[in-house]
Formats: C-alpha cells, structure tokens, sequence
C-alpha cells in the first residue's frame, strides 16, 4: 500500500482530532465511551490540542475552545476568589484540571488537581492570541476580572516552590515544568495592558526555575516534560536547553515513543512496574518540533519517520508498551494527534520552500 503523504497525513490526522471537539469547543481527551476516563476535558490537554489549530489558522476553533476554558473559570470564580484569601491545602480546594465538556462541572473522584501548568499555559496561550495573533478572547470586563483574578491566584498559592501533581498528575513535588508554565503564562499576559502581572512575581519564579536546572524536581532528575519549557513556551536558555535535550533522548527516548521518565509505573509492562516505562507517542512529535526549530532537519525527518510507522487507522496513540508493537486504548489521544500534526506541517512547508 502506498505510503500517504504529508499533506494526506495532515488531513487524516485533522479529522480525527476535530472528532473529539465537543459543542462547547473543548475537546476530549481521547474519544467518547472510553473505559479509561479520557472522554473529558483537560485544561492542558485543549491548550495542546488546539495548536494544531493555531498553525493551520483555523483561529475560530482555537478562540471557541478558549471562551469556553474563561467561562469555566468564571463559573468557579468564588472558588478562585477563596483561594487567593488563603491558599487551599488540599487538591480538590484548587482550580481542578479537568471538566465535563458541556456542564463545565468539576470532577470529584480524588486526583491530583494540584496542577499549576494548566494555569500557565492558558495564561501563555491567552496572552499570545491577542499580541501575536489579534485575536483576543479577554473581550469582555468579566474576562479581564477573571484573568487579573489567575493572576492573583498563581501569587496567593506561591507557584515558585509549590508542590503540585504537575504535568503527569502525580506524586506532589516541585516541578521545574510546572514553574517553566506558570513563568511563561505570566510573562505573556503581562503584555496587556489590562492584565496586572508584577515584575516580582515572574523574577521569583525565574529563580526558583534556574536553580532547579536541568532536573524536574527533587526526585526526578530529568523528564519528558521538560521539553516544554523549550517548545512551546521557549523560556530556557541555551546552555539549559541543550542540557534538557541531551539528557531527554539519552535517558528517555525509545524507539515508538519517549518514556515520561524513569520509573513510570503507568502502563509499565513489568509486573513489578519496573525498568519497562511505556513510550509515549507525542515524545517523538515533541522533539521534531523542537529539532525543526534548531534547524536540524535531519533529526527532525528520522522522528517524522518514526512517527509514521507507528501511526494506526485509529490515529496516534497515547502509548506503546515497552518494546512492543501493542498501544494502550487511549487512542486516538487527543495531545498526540495535535503535535504529530504540528511536526508534519511544519516539516511540509519547509521542504516545500
């Protein structure tokens, strides 16, 4: 059978994505039914599902997505205005990661909702919408007051050395990803004019991030998260990294995905959840991105290649096991669709000029 090409994968790809966007404009997780939980909505699951969107300009579904995520916000304002008096110790007291696509509603199994990344990269995403791009979603005084109100919140819970569950919804540490988010959330929206963001709360954090370089956090001295904080909020510097890079594809990379990190018992293949990390998809998507960036065509291609041969009718998964051509039910995954596609358009236009 004859292999399509990047333009049909694209199109391919787009289709599947846009089969998890809801009537609200959020986008599930991975499809509708799924036994793992996946067919809800996560605030950073949508801000990685939509860059798809973003490089291919389809800025009416990324600013619908957007309204929808400041009307969540402002459903949970009283609870976001509590928070800021004090700051809540318990997880399900913070602002939750995750929502009913069309009730907006919280979910209140225990989690791990001490997620500060997802107000960054919402911060980050709202912020470049209006600078970069003139497509502003703070268009009303409600949005600003809400906005104003993240703002605060990030202050009120300490964001520089606040243990939260970060990226991966796990144990409570302080992630350098995490404050890598809330950094880049907070330098973007104190680009407009009606957003208050002091020079001290982004400083505290700079610190705090360049001291904690090039580890994740106390207990994990690298992680695929990492990546993040070059691509897409690029807020390292380079000796950081390349620091970051190296250590990624040393430690980390395998051959149908990147392991999130070393010891990852989530969907290890081992029984005693050792040594046989599952390999997730959007790793290799998350480093052509960034190599394209650098320039390095070369390794960017030979990922994108990876890429396509792990690719399935169903779409890209959200993981393989360990050394195995067998994928987890969380496919399509939503994150793994938008970044495989990014990869590919990006790699498209630049082979086409």
């Amino acid at each position: 059978m004859a292999r399509l090409t990047y333009e049909e994968l694209i199109k391919k790809h787009l289709k599947i994505l846009r089969s998890l966007k809801t009537k609200s404009g959020l986008f599930l997780a991975s499809k509708s039914g799924i036994s793992t939980g996946y067919d809800k909505s996560w605030l950073r699951d949508n801000f990685y599902e939509t860059i798809a969107f973003e490089v291919m300009g389809d800025w009416d579904t990324v600013e619908k997505t957007y309204r929808s995520i400041l009307e969540i916000f402002l459903k949970y304002e009283e609870k976001i205005d509590w928070a800021i008096r004090e700051k809540p110790k318990e997880s399900y007291k913070r602002i939750h990661a995750r929502f009913h696509p069309e009730t907006f509603e919280e979910f209140w199994e225990e989690w791990g909702n001490k997620q500060n990344d997802a107000i960054g990269c919402i911060l980050f995403r709202l912020g470049e919408l209006e600078i970069n791009q003139k497509r502003s979603v703070i268009n009303t005084p409600d949005k600003t007051r809400i906005v104003n109100k993240l703002v605060r919140y990030l202050d009120a819970i300490e964001y520089w050395h606040d243990a939260d569950s970060g990226i991966w919804e796990i144990e409570e540490e302080v992630h350098a990803s995490s404050i890598g988010a809330c950094i880049a959330g907070l330098k973007s929206v104190a680009r407009l004019p009606h957003i208050e963001v002091s020079l001290g709360l982004i400083k505290r954090g700079e610190h705090a991030l360049h001291n904690l370089l090039p580890r994740e956090s106390e207990k994990k001295f690298v992680d695929l998260s990492l990546l993040s904080l070059i691509w897409p909020y690029d807020i390292v510097q380079k000796e950081e990294g390349d620091a970051i890079l190296d250590n990624v594809e040393y430690h980390l990379l395998r051959d149908r995905g990147v392991i999130r990190f070393k010891g990852d018992y989530y969907y290890n293949k081992n029984e005693d959840q050792k040594s046989e990390e599952a390999e997730w998809t959007f790793g290799l998507s998350w480093l052509a991105i960034i190599y394209q960036n650098l320039r390095n065509e070369e390794k960017a291609i030979e990922l994108i290649k990876n890429l396509i041969t792990i690719d399935t009718s169903e779409g890209m998964p959200e993981l393989y096991f360990s050394n195995s051509p067998e994928y987890n039910e969380n496919t399509p995954l939503g994150w793994s669709e938008s970044l495989f596609i990014v990869a590919l358009y990006e790699m498209n236009e630049r082979l086409e000029h």
